[in-house]
């Protein structure tokens, strides 16, 4: 769950969004969006990715309109700015200009950190986004999530969910929003077992961004559970298709914002901002191995090798280990 500083104000002057959890920071945005709009309606919205805010940009953003209208100006990885750019926020800082909004995303650590403290400094209102790493933590955005309904769920079939549905926090809130829109009355164990336990989608989708993500412990672990609860091969090798894909499109198309670049891909959004996380280690050549090996895996499910989890198995392990393939 995303964390406020005390004052909490969405139209504070700046709102610094620290953290990697892409939905917590999605929701910052939105969440400031709403409440500018619900000031404003014809409220403008610029979202930039950091490469797109060069110096002077902010200052163009930020100048005085004709019109007077609102303004929410949206800075994603704020942490990979450049130094003269970094310098043109540090000064707005000291005197952010009235009926306009900044928030800046930024992924914490030491990397931009001159940016972050001046924030900080600065008064700006602060919203922690921190990766949901441990089940606990998940377990605990599940209950938020169910609260923030004004629905009752039991522990148990809190529990089952994020057994169910794995790490995604995205994939977590849907399936919040979907029992809630479902079901009436308290959500229980059996509930959430009608509709999630091994669900094949959630699960095949794991594998994939597992692998994709150079996590080839993880993703084994998640393949063999997906095998376990009767999932498919085919659906794993979809997803893992998909996975690899999406990594080739996104390295291939041309800087943009998400929005942008989702209608050039036929993404959502969501998913571009995904997809750039996991990209990182990719290169050309390690794309092209990977899809043969999604393509050699999906032949030995379908009949073409005697051991299809063990088709499964080397699939995962070389897209992992191309997903490392950059700096080696």
């Amino acid at each position: 769950m995303a964390k406020k500083s005390a004052g909490d104000d969405p139209l504070a002057p700046v709102t610094l969004a620290v953290g990697q959890e892409e939905l917590l920071l999605d929701r910052v945005v939105q969440e400031v969006v709403a409440a500018a709009r619900a000031a404003d309606a014809d409220t403008d919205v610029r979202d930039l990715a950091s490469e797109q805010l060069q110096p002077g940009t902010l200052a163009e953003l930020t100048s005085p309109s004709l019109f007077a209208e609102r303004k929410v100006v949206v800075v994603r990885n704020a942490q990979d700015l450049s130094a003269d750019t970094v310098k043109d926020v540090k000064g707005y800082l000291g005197a952010p200009a009235e009926e306009i909004t900044l928030v800046l995303l930024h992924a914490g650590g030491v990397k931009g950190k001159g940016l972050l403290d001046a924030a900080r400094k600065a008064g700006a209102r602060e919203v922690a986004c921190p990766k949901m790493t441990k089940p606990a933590d998940r377990l605990a955005f599940v209950r938020q999530e169910f609260r923030a309904t004004g629905r009752s769920a039991t522990p148990e079939a809190c529990q089952a969910l994020v057994d169910s549905i794995g790490s995604d926090l995205r994939e977590l809130a849907s399936a919040v929003s979907q029992l809630v829109a479902d079901v009436e009355g308290t959500i229980d164990e059996a509930v959430v077992g009608r509709y999630y336990t091994g669900r094949a989608e959630a699960s095949s989708f794991t594998v994939a961004d597992r692998a994709v993500e150079g996590r080839a412990a993880e993703a084994l672990e998640a393949l063999r559970w997906s095998l376990a609860t009767g999932v498919a091969p085919v659906m794993i090798t979809s997803a893992l298709a998909q996975g690899v894909r999406a990594i080739g499109k996104l390295s291939s198309a041309r800087g943009g914002r998400p929005a942008d670049l989702a209608r050039e891909l036929g993404m959502p959004p969501w998913k571009i901002d995904r997809v750039r996380q996991q990209m990182r280690g990719w290169t050309p050549d390690g794309v092209a191995v990977a899809l043969r090996a999604v393509a050699e895996a999906d032949a030995g499910v379908k009949g073409g090798g005697d051991d299809p989890e063990y088709a499964l198995e080397k699939a995962v392990v070389v897209i992992a280990r191309a997903a490392r393939s950059r700096g080696r």
